[in-house]
């Protein structure tokens, strides 16, 4: 069974850093093989997609973390980074990590950021 444990969240001020990492285990597949992601979820909003990093390599940002994130990988750790600068109050949610096998979909429990103004 493919857990994913995601640690790093915290209270940060405004224009402050944060570094979230996710751990994934159980799984005979590298995280090379996976696609890789980062989701949020503000209060009283819809989870959505920040920042992913394909099996090829390929990396996305959402268009609101464009230039403030950045997602990475590193495969003999199995975990995948994500490093965010210049946090605003927009960025206050519950981050997951997600893992895409193309045969499962897996989260991970979450991990709270909350950025004060």
């Amino acid at each position: 069974q493919v857990q994913l444990v995601e640690s790093g969240g915290g209270l940060v001020q405004a224009g402050g850093s944060l570094r979230l990492s996710c751990s994934v285990s159980g799984s005979s597949q590298s995280i090379n093989d996976m696609d890789m992601g980062w989701f949020r979820q503000a209060p009283g909003k819809q989870r959505e997609r920040v920042a992913g990093i394909t099996s090829a390599g390929s990396i996305f940002n959402g268009p609101s973390v464009e230039g403030r994130f950045t997602i990475s990988r590193d495969t003999a750790k199995g975990t995948v980074t994500l490093q965010m600068n210049n946090l605003n109050s927009d960025d206050t949610g519950i981050y997951y990590c997600n893992a895409n096998t193309l045969v499962d979909v897996y989260w991970g429990q979450g991990t709270q950021v909350t950025v004060s103004s």
